[in-house]
Formats: structure tokens, C-alpha cells, sequence
């Protein structure tokens, strides 16, 4: 998969993407991740990308000549036609589901978004415009390495078993997953399940499904509901 990323801030994002299961990926070539300093995409001896918004109002726009001068550049050197991704508070809840899509997806281009957001003519080049959660952030850097990490961890071979990701939380059934535990059996007087010592898988993977079931409801019941 190919990712490229349009932002003001490229060093902020640089690197998060050297290490990990991320960075071994990029080495392996199983991911090909590229920054984009929107600046790079003005024409002014300035090199501005923002400006004061039509009507008044606090703070000020990202224009949006450079972003859709970076997505067209972007586009002209992909052989298929790329997924276009804004990060925006305003964006539909980006969610597990949404990125099992995105990784189907040869090439994705993210936009970080800053100031107070993007001038709305730049929603044209955009295919999906995705919220990590309703809070507002200064910027969409992190949202971006947050969808990145999410999408690349499902590419095939980013992350060495599968069965590691099929036991994630939100991945079946808009369940949580299940407790872990490691050694020591047990620690400060705290024990491990007695079941997860007994090697009956069958029995093991019920307590599983029983735990996955009780933190939910615990911890977000909400997804209960669905």
C-alpha cells in the first residue's frame, strides 16, 4: 500500500513512522509511506496556505489552491485512482470497520487539516472526511498517524500473525477483547484466571468470549446496543 500524507507540519509526523511494526513494514516495502509539506505546493514568494475566512470569524482557513494542487500532484504519479481522506472534527467517527476498507485500497491520501479547518471547496477532492472522536485537536497530524497505524496494521504482512489482529478489540462483533495475561501466574497477590493455566483451549476460548463480553459491558456498553 501506498500512503501519502499532505500537512504543514511533515518532521512532526516523520518520525513515528521509523519504528515499530510501521517502520519494519516501510523497510520490508510492504508499505510505502510518503510526507508532503503542503507549503511545497504554493506559489507565492511567501509560501502561505491560509487565509481569513469570507464573513468574518475567529481564526483563519487553509486555502484551497496548494491542497488541491498536492492532490492532483499525488495523483498524476499513482497507476490506480487513490482514496482521498480529510481529517476533520466534523468528519463521519472513523472506526474499525472503515479501516478494514481503507486497507483494502491500493494508495490512500490523507489531508491534515489546521486553524480552524479547510476552505470547503477542498471537500470536492475528497472521498471520505473522518473524525477519530468528538473532541477538537489543533491540528489533523495525529488523527492521521492514528488512521495510519489502524489501516497498515491490516495490510497483509504488516503485522506477522493474523490471529493478532482478528483478537483485537472491534473486531468482531463490536466487542472489546478478552483480559491478557503473562507471567508470573501470580504477582503481588494478584493471579492469573486458573483457566488460562489449564491449556483446554476449547474452555479457554469460552472465558474468553464470556470476558470480551463483561468488559464491554463494563467499559462500553454502548457497542452493546449495535
Amino acid at each position: 500500500m501506498r500512503l501519502d500524507i499532505v500537512t504543514i507540519f511533515p518532521e512532526m509526523l516523520r518520525g513515528f513512522f521509523e519504528f515499530g511494526v510501521i517502520g519494519q513494514a516501510v523497510n520490508e516495502k510492504l508499505l510505502d509511506i510518503r510526507l508532503h509539506d503542503l507549503r511545497d505546493f504554493t506559489f507565492d514568494k511567501h509560501r502561505q496556505v491560509d487565509d481569513r475566512p469570507y464573513g468574518g470569524g475567529p481564526g483563519m482557513l487553509l486555502k484551497p489552491e496548494p491542497l488541491f494542487r498536492a492532490v492532483h500532484s499525488i495523483k498524476s504519479q499513482l497507476a490506480t485512482q487513490p482514496r482521498v481522506v480529510l481529517m476533520s472534527a466534523q468528519g463521519k467517527l472513523f472506526t474499525q470497520n472503515l479501516a478494514k476498507a481503507l486497507a483494502q485500497e491500493k494508495s490512500l491520501i490523507l489531508l491534515c487539516g489546521r486553524y480552524e479547518g479547510v476552505d470547503e471547496r477542498v471537500l470536492t477532492l475528497v472521498t471520505d472526511e473522518l473524525s477519530i472522536g468528538d473532541y477538537v485537536l489543533s491540528g489533523g497530524e495525529l488523527p492521521a498517524v492514528v488512521m495510519a497505524e489502524t489501516v497498515a496494521r491490516l495490510v497483509p504482512g504488516v503485522v506477522g500473525k493474523i490471529e493478532s489482529v482478528e483478537h483485537d478489540s472491534f473486531y468482531r462483533d463490536h466487542l472489546l477483547g478478552a483480559p491478557q495475561y503473562t507471567r508470573p501466574p501470580e504477582f503481588e497477590g494478584l493471579k492469573v484466571p486458573e483457566i488460562l493455566l489449564t491449556g483446554n483451549h476449547q474452555q479457554i476460548e469460552k472465558w474468553r468470549e464470556r470476558a470480551a463480553l463483561e468488559k464491554t459491558l463494563k467499559n462500553r456498553p454502548d457497542l452493546l446496543k449495535k
